[in-house]
């Protein structure tokens, strides 16, 4: 772990840590994304957690720019036009993880939840077969109208 703390201090960031020492975050079997890719920084979480809380740096906080990332163009297609809320404008995947009290947990959970994203964006959905209803489910249908209309109609207002 490198620390850059001085520089944080200048942004106005109390702790703030770049995390370099992650392996490959293996997607399937043919795609890997190498750790070079992947911006972790841990930051304080929020919420309550008592004194704990306001002096350890446990979330993390995970960045991962699917324009200029080794994934192939399939992965990088489906991911940009997958409208999810964690993916930016610009095309960066930001993940927060603070479910955890421990860094590494948090780390690992992040990065298991950009796994799952970019699994589901590539997913491919089966295609919907359109069927027709059945005889019996439209003579249902009907009839369920027919008695609902002639309810509706008792209720409105008697003449003499």
């Amino acid at each position: 772990m490198r620390n850059i703390a001085p520089m944080a201090r200048i942004m106005g960031i109390n702790r703030f840590y770049q995390c370099s020492n992650i392996m490959a975050l293996q997607i399937s079997n043919h795609v890997t994304i190498p750790d070079y890719q992947l911006e972790i920084s841990a930051i304080r979480a929020q919420g309550a957690g008592g004194q704990n809380v306001n002096k350890v740096s446990t979330a993390i906080h995970l960045r991962f720019d699917i324009r200029h990332s080794s994934l192939p163009d399939f992965y990088k297609e489906r991911l940009l036009t997958l409208s999810d809320q964690r993916i930016s404008s610009d095309g960066i995947i930001v993940i927060k993880a603070q479910s955890f009290r421990s860094q590494e947990k948090n780390r690992e959970d992040a990065l298991e939840r950009l796994k799952q994203l970019i699994l589901k964006a590539t997913a491919v959905q089966k295609a919907r077969r359109a069927t027709k209803p059945t005889r019996s489910s439209q003579r249902k249908r009907m009839d369920s109208k027919t008695k609902r209309g002639k309810q509706k109609a008792l209720r409105g207002k008697v003449s003499d």
